[in-house]
């Protein structure tokens, strides 16, 4: 027998996003990583590999190039963005034209980009964002847990809001055809819909 997992609601996950702060650059992009996670239920590692040039705002899909990012098992895929509300959505693109126009990076810069750390009063502190991607997804993790703390909810790792998404798959493709589910799983990059279930 298999334990659930816990998943947060999709409602758990919009009041994380409204109880954390937008103000400087890393408060920003740590907001917009959580909304594209809900978003498109993207791996942990696979966003702290991923460009600008991956996302395209105007079809609502990824390109996950296995070339360029760290997928399971070196799988290429395409994910379109999930119906999980138009606030997700919203915080991502405005990440992304913060991206560019205040930041000025381009196709090739990291879409979650590093925390640059320098001196600060004689201690090393956040002094603002890299050009580098994340060598790992731990920083991914401790962003998550702090998010779920400040908003007064047990931590959720990223990875279990791919649960979110298989459950919410499960209720909008209730009643309709098997091909329904199917291509939701897929869009989470399981080969069989089994995974998706279990």
């Amino acid at each position: 027998a298999k334990r659930e997992r816990p998943a947060p609601t999709l409602e758990q996950i919009g009041h994380v996003l409204k109880a954390m702060p937008a103000r400087t650059l890393i408060e920003k992009r740590n907001r917009a990583l959580v909304a594209f996670t809900i978003l498109t239920g993207a791996r942990d590692d696979a966003l702290a590999s991923m460009s600008c040039k991956h996302v395209d705002l105007t079809a609502g899909k990824v390109e996950q190039d296995a070339r360029d990012v760290r997928t399971k098992n070196r799988k290429t895929l395409t994910t379109w963005f999930f119906p999980v509300g138009d606030e997700p959505r919203t915080i991502v693109e405005d990440w992304l034209e913060t991206l560019k126009t205040e930041c000025l990076f381009g196709p090739d810069d990291p879409l979650f980009p590093a925390t640059e750390m320098g001196l600060v009063n004689g201690k090393f502190a956040a002094t603002g964002l890299s050009r580098s991607h994340w060598s790992n997804a731990g920083p991914i993790r401790r962003i998550f847990r702090d998010a779920f703390t400040l908003a007064g909810l047990p931590y959720f790792n990223p990875h279990s809001f791919r649960k979110t998404l298989a459950r919410l798959g499960e209720e909008r493709c209730s009643g309709k055809s098997p091909e329904a589910f199917k291509a939701w799983s897929q869009n989470l990059g399981h080969e069989q819909v089994l995974t998706t279930f279990m």
